[in-house]
Parts: structure tokens; C-alpha cells; sequence
């Protein structure tokens, strides 16, 4: 019953009274926030207690669970709750809890295990904000929702109640018995990674799914704009939703426009730039009281985006999450300077080829490329291969070979499109 409470009073304070007329007021409210956030941690957090803040101070996720006995408010043992989460992913039986605490894992995709922990109260939090920020404006009872992730936890059946019904779709299983449940269960919403929304959009473009949603949200991956259109015909929809949620935090969800925002009113970003519109985000969450994130460095690229959004937030407006710090390509050019490409660029030189939808490429050392190509002939394959060349050729890179292999998906862990290899 608290749990519930809490997610009604979150969702009318963050749907109705969540609002600020200009960015120095967000700002104000910003710094009030994580001022009482800080004098928390240092009564409550072993870790802030005992250590003085500088300026200088940031976390990541290696910081995070070297640390993670001292940091968290709650008492939490790493190495016992890792046992249970590890247990869980083993057994898929994710009802599993350390005490009443939820404890769930990352995808690892950053190459280090992460752990996060989670508390009812927080649960009804996390709902109250997703309900408030996802569900159409007019449209909020009596959603079915399908959500497909790698791990269930507790944090996203705390959506789960009277008024919606959600049911979860482990992307373990098998793609046909997923089909029949949906076609049993025909939701009016569906939330999961592209990946997976590609293969029931291909589903309903064979007949083999029937149903007609009101809402698609993208989770967990990255979104590619060839892969959006394909599911927004095949689904029927104006608009594909996304979430950009990570173990970090709720971090940024679209408006009724399509436009990605931060979540400015629950998390303060600060941004290292890479360059004039891509940044990495350095975070601190000032509603996350059980395990501390304060000045979080995540190695997400984004982009952001100039100008208002027509929905008329204040909140910062990104035009696109590129992909990880980790996933850009690196070369030496032939005046011997290293020069860096973004995954932006690899995606669009694979795309100029048409009717390529499901790929991948690896820079596996510094004069060599593997591409992975769903269903590809060699005429795709040469003209490929003309594309990379084109884009070695303006910026004076020379010699890099490009080979062709088999497109594998492994389904343990997230897609990625783009990946360097490189140590």
C-alpha cells in the first residue's frame, strides 16, 4: 500500500507540479536539491561520512563497486547481494531480495559488472516518474503493457497494479513463444530493446502478430534512425518513444514531440564536451538515497540538441545518444596523426548501402575491420566496401582492410552496432 501511495504522489508531482518558467530556476531548484542530498549522505553513507568532497570528486562505476559496502545507506554487502543477483540471472527467478531490498545487474556492455540496489519506496518513485513522463496525456488507465528486458526486477513490476497490467517477456526465450503469448495478451503497449523490436516488426510484416498498440517505447540500446522508421511503419506509429535508462538512473525519455530531454527535475548533469555538441554526462542523482550517485561519470556520448522543443521544456534537449566512449574508432593517418571516428559516422557509411538493416562493425586493430551483415550479397558488400573507402579517403587514412563475417546476435547482452575491440 506504500508502494502504491508513493507512485500516486510522485506521478501528480512530477506530472502536474514539476514545472519552472526559465533554465535558472531549474538550475536554483537543482542546487537546493543536491545540497540536501549531500547533508544526507554524510549522516547516512559511510563512504561521505569519513570523506571530504573536493571539487574535483567524481565516481564511475569501477569507483562504484570498489566502494560499494562504505557507499550505499542501507548496509548492503557487495559480495552478498552479488550472489543474489548472479543467482537470479542464473535461475531467472528474479523475486529473489537481499533483506526488502530489490537488487538487480547491469548489461556489462561497458566492459564492468554493475550492481545497483533499489527499495520499495524508491520502486514507487521510479514508477510514479515513468507513468507521469511516458503515458499519453489523456490516456492513462488501463494499459496492458508487454516488457521485454534481459532481467525482470522489482523496480519495473513496481508499475504493475489495479489500474495497469504489465507483464514481462524475458529476451532469453524464444522469439515464437513470445508471439503467441502477445496474440493472447494483445497489449495497448510495448517496451523493449530495438533489437527485439525489429524481430516483431518483422512478425507483424509476416502476419504472424496481430494486435494494435497505442504507444511503442525503445529501451536499453541504441536507436537507429533506418531502424525507427521500419518499426514505426510496421507498428503503426507517428512517434517511437524512448527511454534512456541505465543502472545509473532514469536519465532522459522523449515528450509528446519525439525529442529526447534529460531528466533535469530528478538529476543534475554536468558535461565534459568531446566537442561542440557531443558531451559525456557526469551526474548526480539527488531522489536515489539508498545507493549514491554524485558526480557519476558515464562514458555515454551525446549529442545535444539547440533551440526550444516544441512541447516547451526547459529541460536540455538531446538530439541523439551516439553510443559509448568505448565505441569510437581510432586510426592513424598517413601523416602519423591518430584521428578519432565517431559511431555516428561508421553507422551512416554502413547505411548509404540500401536494404541493410541488421549489422555490425568492429575495428579489431589498427588497419582492420570486420563487418557483419545480416542476409548480404556481394554487390553489398563492394559497395560497402566503396563507402568506408570513401570516408578513409577524406580523412587521409590509408590501408585499412575491411572484412566480411558472419552476423551472429548474442542475446545476453545488449546490441551493439558498433564496436572497437582495440585494447
Amino acid at each position: 500500500m506504500r508502494k502504491i501511495f508513493k507512485i500516486v504522489s510522485t506521478f501528480i508531482k512530477v506530472r502536474y507540479f514539476s514545472k519552472w518558467t526559465s533554465r535558472n530556476e531549474l538550475l536554483e531548484y537543482q542546487e537546493k536539491q543536491v545540497r540536501k542530498h549531500l547533508e544526507f549522505l554524510k549522516e547516512n553513507s559511510p563512504y561521505f561520512k569519513n570523506h571530504e568532497i573536493k571539487e574535483e570528486f567524481t565516481m564511475n562505476k569501477v569507483f562504484m563497486m570498489e566502494n560499494f559496502d562504505e557507499l550505499n545507506t542501507l548496509g548492503v554487502k557487495r559480495d552478498e547481494a552479488m550472489e543474489i543477483a548472479l543467482n537470479s540471472e542464473k535461475t531467472r527467478n528474479f523475486s529473489q531480495k537481499y533483506k526488502d531490498i530489490s537488487v538487480g545487474l547491469s548489461s556489462g556492455t561497458s566492459g564492468h559488472r554493475g550492481m545497483f540496489i533499489t527499495t520499495p519506496e524508491e520502486q514507487g518513485i521510479w514508477a510514479g516518474t515513468i507513468l507521469a513522463k511516458m503515458f499519453p496525456r489523456n490516456d492513462i488507465l488501463g494499459h496492458k503493457i508487454a516488457f521485454f528486458l534481459r532481467a525482470d526486477n522489482d523496480l519495473y513490476k513496481a508499475v504493475n497494479s489495479f489500474l495497469i497490467s504489465l507483464e514481462y517477456f524475458d529476451t532469453f526465450k524464444d522469439t515464437d513463444e513470445h508471439i503467441e503469448r502477445l496474440n493472447k495478451y494483445q497489449p495497448t503497449m510495448i517496451v523493449a530493446p530495438p533489437s527485439l523490436l525489429l524481430v516483431l516488426a518483422k512478425k507483424i510484416e509476416e502476419g504472424e502478430l496481430k494486435f494494435s498498440v497505442k504507444r511503442i517505447i525503445s529501451v536499453a540500446e541504441i536507436l537507429e534512425k533506418s531502424d525507427e522508421e521500419y518499426i514505426k511503419k510496421q507498428f503503426n506509429q507517428k512517434i517511437i518513444h524512448q527511454i534512456y535508462q541505465a543502472t545509473e538512473g532514469f536519465l532522459a525519455c522523449t515528450c509528446e514531440y519525439g525529442h529526447l530531454h534529460l531528466n533535469e527535475d530528478l538529476i543534475k548533469f554536468d558535461k565534459k564536451y568531446i566537442d561542440e555538441k557531443r558531451f559525456y554526462p557526469i551526474i548526480t542523482d539527488f531522489r536515489r538515497t539508498s545507493q549514491p550517485f554524485v558526480k557519476y561519470y558515464l562514458n555515454d556520448i551525446l549529442v545535444e540538441s539547440e533551440g526550444i522543443c516544441e512541447c516547451g521544456s526547459i529541460l536540455q534537449k538531446i538530439e541523439k545518444i551516439e553510443g559509448r566512449s568505448d565505441d569510437i574508432f581510432k586510426f592513424i593517418n598517413k601523416y602519423g596523426k591518430e584521428i578519432t571516428v565517431f559511431p555516428d559516422f561508421i553507422r551512416r557509411t554502413v547505411l548509404f548501402v540500401e536494404n541493410i538493416r541488421e549489422y555490425q562493425v568492429f575495428q579489431v586493430n589498427d588497419d582492420l575491420l570486420e563487418i557483419a551483415v545480416l542476409n548480404i550479397n556481394e554487390e553489398q558488400k563492394e559497395l560497402i566496401e566503396k563507402e568506408f573507402n570513401k570516408l578513409f579517403a577524406s580523412l587521409d587514412i590509408e590501408n585499412v582492410k575491411i572484412r566480411f563475417i558472419d552476423y551472429k546476435v548474442d542475446r545476453t547482452v545488449k546490441l551493439k552496432r558498433v564496436i572497437r575491440k582495440v585494447i
